[in-house]
């Protein structure tokens, strides 16, 4: 998965959870199912970011940034802001 990969999964979730926050602000408000979706999309994000910055501290000290991998969304839910 390429750097181009990544930012267009990001663009792809980040322009779903617009739509949900879109419906949210209708007043309706969300279904539990969107509301479980809303939640599977931030811990891919999550994911993505992470995996974008794996990258790049990868390319910093010379590795190959294709050895990066993604890592499962509890442990990167699990990180300290």
């Amino acid at each position: 998965m390429t750097d181009r990969d990544i930012f267009e999964m990001i663009n792809g979730l980040s322009a779903e959870e617009e739509r949900l926050f879109a419906t949210a602000g209708d007043g309706g408000g969300l279904s539990g199912e969107e509301i479980q979706r809303l939640e599977e999309i931030q811990v891919q994000l999550d994911r993505c970011y992470d995996l974008l910055h794996q990258r790049q501290a990868r390319r910093v000290v010379g590795l190959d940034p294709d050895d990066a991998k993604p890592r499962p969304g509890s442990v990167v839910e699990g990180y300290e802001q």
